[in-house]
């Protein structure tokens, strides 16, 4: 789920945020944003467009080193930005493939390797996209950071952790009440 990789990018800064209160913000809006950007090439090719498994750390890794030599609220964004969109990218092998209905008929790509130019395999660690067990994961990954956010990103935090129960619940229904043209 889409929102499970926004609580992995807020898991990891969380210590960051704690430490330094003041780029808790710009942590927690890159992590949001970082977590959710690479599925935006939904609507071009799933998981291959905007998804990096390995080039991702390319730019996270100088990022990470900047923002620790230079600490801004930018640097804080991009750093937090960068590692949860590299996150996202590689932890979407270890889950199931792109597809819509992954339990009828799953494929052997989970996400574009674009320094090998071929598709990895799914690992099916979490079955797919809105399994019981990503909820369970989705869950536990939103507490450290609703403890260390307040306010607006609290609100958000327990906002999105309430869209994944729904989400998962409701999962195996949702292929039944969307569009043909959006398969």
């Amino acid at each position: 789920m889409a929102t499970t990789h926004v609580f992995v990018g807020l898991a990891l800064v969380a210590p960051v945020a704690y430490t330094v209160p003041e780029l808790a913000t710009a942590l927690a809006v890159g992590a949001i944003i970082g977590g959710l950007a690479p599925d935006f090439d939904l609507v071009f090719t799933h998981r291959r467009t905007f998804h990096f498994p390995f080039v991702g750390g390319a730019f996270a890794v100088p990022l990470l080193a900047v923002t620790l030599l230079f600490p801004s609220a930018l640097t804080a964004f991009l750093a937090a930005f960068a590692l949860t969109a590299w996150v996202h990218a590689v932890s979407d092998a270890a889950g199931g493939g792109p597809e819509m209905d992954p339990w009828t008929n799953p494929t052997d790509r989970a996400v574009y390797d674009h320094v090998r130019g071929r598709w990895l395999r799914p690992r099916r660690w979490i079955r797919y996209d809105g399994a019981p067990e990503d909820a369970v994961l989705a869950v536990s990954l939103a507490v450290v950071p609703l403890f260390v956010f307040d306010g607006l990103l609290r609100t958000v935090i327990l906002t999105l952790v309430v869209v994944s129960v729904i989400y998962a619940l409701l999962r195996r229904r949702l292929i039944e009440w969307t569009p043909d043209w959006l398969e």
